[in-house]
């Protein structure tokens, strides 16, 4: 379509030029080569996203579901992104390179990723050559749900919340020449966080009473039915299907050590959002939708069934279905249902999407207090740069939403061994920490 084209257009599809045209064959037929060629309209066209798509990453995990539901079920293009790609990652690393690359390089602009990763990529932390690659947090995807479970060789102890009775025998089992491994999927990750604070707590020091190593997802329970760990930490579907396949146990849920946790987030690089702000926002639009989808309880099944897909997951639907329902089996026998352990997505109102950054500033004090960053940090101001709130309350405006929340703290955290996290004040939570890598 030439200039002279789209000036005709513009000049005379509205007011009294476009009442005298109407009046003409040649005019129906203009409306028509318009009407066709930007179905929203020339105006909705010219506001839309700068793009019609990106690449997203995502890892095999249920708190991905917003972003394949987002595509499956037409989101995407329903805000104007119809050549969107949501791209299976195999490992946390693996994104991590990719999402460097960015997709002028092939990689992506963004996924589903661990929250701290926007710090520890901000920052350089974890990139190669300690270059560092701005990051926002857009979107919190979910709250609690994912597992630590343990190999069935300690099947006969007594282990939930409490990993007290494992020291002893992870002291032995050392003694006698053997080592202990503990799985993560990414250092200073969520996993890597929640499995340290639960080992901590029953008095094991995870950097030197134990050896913790890196698996990805998808490869932990194959892992762990050959031997290769004595536990691990990570989401589901897979502490559930290591039950279904009695290769062990599930000691707890994360969210019996801290209710409703934040956990995977919306992440993108810094440099794609600023350059494409109507995007980000269409992008941020199409996921809090289908997160709106995904905490229906009538969804459920149908959730379990699309991210299950070979394309997707490729996981059986019974992996999948109890735990986003809230049925629990932790195998041992113990089967709990209908518990508020469920994966939230969304809340009454939306108070799980929302990216508190008083939640942001829990990760970054935990990474301080396991060496990951510096006890200098200033941890308002990592959190400022990176936490995008403003641009969720934006996208929840061009949503319809009437009721979101507000301010930036959900206040005093409470722990299951009862710490607290005051996000005013995080140097007391460290100071009141007994296994820690600082002073």
């Amino acid at each position: 379509m030439n200039n002279k084209f789209l000036r005709c257009s513009n000049e005379n599809v509205s007011g009294v030029n476009r009442r005298e045209l109407l009046r003409t064959g040649a005019a129906t037929a203009l409306i028509s080569a318009v009407s066709s060629t930007f179905p929203s309209g020339v105006f909705a066209q010219t506001s839309g996203p700068e793009v019609k798509g990106t690449k997203l990453g995502y890892i095999a995990l249920t708190d991905a579901a917003p972003l394949v539901i987002a595509q499956e079920k037409g989101l995407f293009a329903k805000h104007g992104l119809p050549e969107m790609e949501i791209l299976k990652q195999a490992s946390w690393g693996a994104m991590r390179d990719n999402m460097a690359l960015g997709t002028k390089s092939n990689g992506i602009d963004g996924g589903h990723i661990l929250r701290p990763k926007t710090h520890l990529y901000s920052t350089g932390k974890v990139m190669q050559n300690n270059q560092p690659l701005p990051m926002y947090t857009l979107i919190s995807l979910n709250e609690d749900c994912q597992g630590l479970s343990v190999s069935n060789e300690y099947k006969d102890l007594k282990i939930g919340t409490d990993s007290t009775a494992l020291k002893e025998a992870f002291a032995k089992k050392k003694a006698s020449g053997k080592d202990i491994k503990v799985a993560m999927t990414f250092p200073g990750g969520t996993h890597d966080l929640w499995i340290r604070y639960w080992l901590a707590a029953g008095g094991i020091d995870p950097d030197k009473d134990i050896s913790t190593i890196v698996v990805p997802p998808p490869q932990m329970v194959a892992n762990m039915k050959v031997g290769n760990m004595d536990a691990f930490c990570v989401g589901e579907p897979w502490n559930e299907q290591l039950v279904n396949q009695d290769i062990g146990f599930t000691a707890a849920t994360t969210g019996e050590i801290w209710f409703k946790h934040p956990e995977k987030i919306l992440g993108m690089r810094a440099d794609w959002v600023d350059a494409n702000p109507k995007a980000a926002l269409a992008i941020m639009m199409a996921v809090m939708e289908a997160q709106m989808w995904c905490e229906k309880m009538e969804n459920k099944e149908e959730m379990a069934t699309i991210i299950g897909r070979r394309q997707w997951f490729n996981v059986p639907v019974p992996d999948i279905i109890g735990r986003i329902k809230g049925d629990i089996n932790y195998g041992r026998g113990r089967v709990v249902k209908g518990t508020n352990l469920l994966m939230k997505f969304w809340g009454e109102k939306g108070e799980v999407s929302y990216p508190w950054k008083s939640l942001d500033s829990w990760f970054i004090t935990e990474n301080i207090r396991w060496g990951k960053f510096e006890p200098s940090l200033d941890i308002k101001a990592l959190v400022n740069k990176t936490n995008r709130s403003d641009l969720w309350l934006e996208a929840a405006k061009g949503l319809g939403l009437k009721s979101t929340p507000t301010g930036d703290s959900r206040g005093i955290e409470k722990f299951f061994d009862g710490k607290t996290f005051d996000p005013a004040d995080p140097q007391a939570y460290l100071k009141s920490l007994s296994i820690k890598r600082i002073a």
